[in-house]
């Protein structure tokens, strides 16, 4: 048996549960008033589901006529292709997501990062 690995965050925490060749799995802990990058992935596929909290979830550049954002409740879940530039975001409360993706956990594009990565 293995434990998780966790990562610590400038919006919280990863806790990663699955590493394979195939597919990842993992836990994403967002605090009040913090957001992820805006960012794509140019080859890792996710869908991600809401475990606790509301997410703010942004799709699109602001500047697109198509940029959208929802607000996903527990049990909603989303499904990000490859090159779908998007954000998640906690507001008032603290969100935590499980996410399962291909496992490419290192194909991250960051356009817009509030902590400056």
């Amino acid at each position: 048996m293995k434990k998780m690995r966790t990562v610590d965050k400038p919006w919280g925490k990863e806790e990663i549960w699955a590493e394979t060749s195939r597919y990842a799995g993992k836990f994403l802990y967002i605090n009040p008033h913090q957001s992820l990058s805006r960012q794509y992935h140019e080859t890792k596929e996710e869908t991600i589901c809401v475990l606790q909290g509301i997410l703010r979830l942004e799709v699109g550049e602001p500047s697109d006529p198509k940029f959208a954002i929802c607000h996903l409740e527990e049990g909603q879940y989303f499904h990000i292709k490859p090159g779908t530039i998007h954000r998640f975001c906690a507001d008032e409360v603290s969100v935590k997501l499980v996410e399962v993706s291909t496992p490419e956990l290192d194909d991250v594009v960051r356009l817009e990062d509030m902590y400056n990565r």
